[in-house]
């Protein structure tokens, strides 16, 4: 595989020699790490492959889609090559990637699905979902009484939580008791999230948030509230919630790991390929595998990068 790539990308320099290459990235938040990470990887990738000059312009859609529609119909008046998005709603993004595509620039679709996109890779969300919560049911015996934090109605969130609930399901004795509540994927969402679920449910054992900022505040909420017989399982891999997992006591107890560099290099390999090809190739799908980061493990897993943590 490393050699055909890099047969493939020799074929794209000689083909595109040093042309300038203008990539725009429009991602959800960047005052989420795992954004903000995930956009500079794109910027680094792309100058570690392509002989010439490389601008990149990053934007955040704040998960609105109109502002997202004008980041992308900005970045086709710029002329860009390449245009890198996290979704703001996977759907209704379609016509303003065909008009990207019509003016002939590569879409590629990172973390979130966006209909329509040429490349589109992800981490599997749906297995991260799946090993957070399995971790969680067998911590609690596979029996109490748990809740969900959730967050923006995006492909990536949607699949953590349906993954999720395929495990729950699996175990008649727990009960999810809320799926509902909105955290918005970020740390005052998920303090106020905790904050509500820990006084409408004092019998709570266990919660699932959709990613680590969200966790991060709710395990603050839990702090405040006093909660801490209670514990959480979270999507990220983050810095600080690796940090979180090795405090004492630990209310955050795993978080399936994604790897934002991986995802940057993957979808700017696999849209330089489109670019040589000048499209003529068929949409590619990637999904990245998780790995499940718990107190046990997460001196070994050390914080986002290349390499999947040790056993």
């Amino acid at each position: 595989m490393r050699k055909l790539l890099l047969v493939l990308l020799s074929v794209y320099a000689a083909q595109l020699h040093a042309e300038p290459l203008k990539i725009g990235v429009s991602v959800a938040d960047l005052g989420n790490p795992f954004f903000a990470i995930l956009a500079d990887a794109v910027g680094t990738s792309a100058r570690s492959i392509h002989p010439g000059e490389v601008t990149l312009l990053v934007r955040s859609s704040a998960y609105d889609l109109d502002r997202q529609v004008s980041q992308i119909d900005a970045f086709v008046d710029a002329r860009m090559d390449i245009i890198v998005l996290a979704a703001a709603d996977s759907e209704a993004i379609a016509p303003a990637v065909r008009r990207a595509q019509q003016a002939g620039i590569i879409v590629a679709a990172v973390d979130i699905n966006a209909r329509g996109a040429d490349v589109t890779v992800t981490t599997d969300n749906v297995q991260a979902g799946e090993v957070a919560c399995a971790y969680m049911a067998e911590r609690l015996g596979y029996a109490g009484r748990v809740a969900i934090i959730n967050g923006a109605p995006v492909s990536s969130v949607t699949d953590r939580v349906a993954g999720c609930r395929a495990v729950l399901n699996n175990h008649g004795q727990i009960q999810l008791l809320s799926d509902d509540y909105n955290g918005g994927g970020t740390y005052s969402g998920g303090l106020e999230a905790m904050t509500y679920l820990v006084n409408a449910y004092p019998d709570l054992d266990a919660v699932f948030a959709i990613n680590d900022p969200s966790a991060m505040g709710a395990v603050n909420a839990a702090h405040l509230a006093g909660r801490t017989n209670l514990f959480l399982v979270s999507v990220d891999g983050s810095p600080e919630g690796v940090a979180a997992l090795q405090e004492t006591p630990p209310i955050l107890a795993a978080t399936a790991a994604q790897f934002p560099r991986r995802l940057a290099q993957t979808v700017i390999h696999e849209s330089l390929e489109h670019l040589a090809k000048a499209g003529r190739q068929e949409s590619r799908v990637i999904r990245l595998p998780t790995r499940l980061v718990t107190a046990e493990n997460a001196e070994r897993f050390g914080h986002w990068n290349d390499s999947l943590p040790a056993q």
